[in-house]
């Protein structure tokens, strides 16, 4: 093993990639798995030899039991293809992995899509689709690399990865830029719940306005018409007049029915 990939593989906190060192071949790949509704993640560092493969894993990882128990179970593909049939199955079972991930996403994400559409803001519905686009930014920011190393095994040329291996590799990256494809969906439709709700909150607010915006109308009128009479002046005939107050009235009643109904027509109340 190369000293330079061995300390690589020491260190962790390396971005996927591709290396060969003379007759072996350095692969990172970066690891997720679901804790606690939160998604963890980790590094895989593989060493492809001829007659053998090294795995060292770093932070969140499922255990390689079930690609291991995958290549026991077909001894005849193993003899054919050598350690990279291994490297294949341990490549498979990782980016199979972030599948159920993004269907929690999706999961998520429709049922923060109908608290939205609920009648009640709540504010935790907001910070949870930020969070989730913190998320899921991140995951992109995992899984766009895996391409570009599984493109690089797939170009490689020598005899540790053979073409028969290649073709498993082709399927396991068709299955990565599925499930980037899936991210990208995801989202777009987060950025598009994020406009919507902010829309519906500014709509909302609208809505508060105009119904605080005609019951002050409402007041205003008869708060007008008291407070003229309000006045300290000695000579204002109609207060001599006895029909002077009951009008006074009517037509402060008129005029608040008035806007009532008006308001009322216009959906303002």
């Amino acid at each position: 093993l190369h000293d330079l990939a061995i300390e690589d593989a020491r260190n962790a906190h390396q971005r996927p990639k591709a290396e060969a060192y003379g007759n072996s071949l350095f692969v990172v790949m970066t690891t997720a798995q679901m804790v606690d509704e939160r998604i963890q993640y980790g590094e895989t560092h593989a060493f492809l030899g001829p007659r053998f493969l090294v795995t060292v894993r770093h932070g969140a990882s499922l255990s390689y039991a079930a690609p291991r128990a995958r290549v026991e179970r077909e001894p005849e593909l193993l003899r054919t293809m050598g350690p990279s049939y291994c490297l294949y199955a341990v490549l498979d079972f990782v980016v199979d992995n972030y599948l159920p991930i993004t269907q929690r996403y999706r999961e998520t994400l429709e049922l923060l899509e109908k608290d939205i559409f609920s009648d009640s803001y709540k504010r935790q519905t907001v910070v949870r689709l930020y969070e989730l686009k913190r998320e899921l930014n991140k995951m992109r920011m995992a899984v766009a690399p895996l391409q570009d190393m599984l493109a690089q095994i797939k170009r490689y040329q020598g005899e540790l990865v053979p073409e028969e291996v290649k073709l498993y590799l082709r399927d396991v990256h068709d299955h990565a830029v599925r499930i980037s494809d899936v991210i990208d969906t995801l989202r777009e439709m987060l950025g598009t719940a994020l406009s919507v709700n902010l829309s519906l909150v500014t709509l909302a607010q609208g809505e508060t306005v105009k119904r605080l915006g005609a019951w002050a109308a409402l007041l205003a009128a008869p708060t007008l018409i008291t407070s003229w009479y309000g006045m300290n002046f000695t000579n204002m005939p109609e207060l001599d007049k006895p029909w002077a107050y009951p009008a006074m009235i009517i037509g402060v009643g008129a005029i608040c029915v008035g806007l009532y109904r008006l308001f009322k027509r216009v959906r303002w109340l």
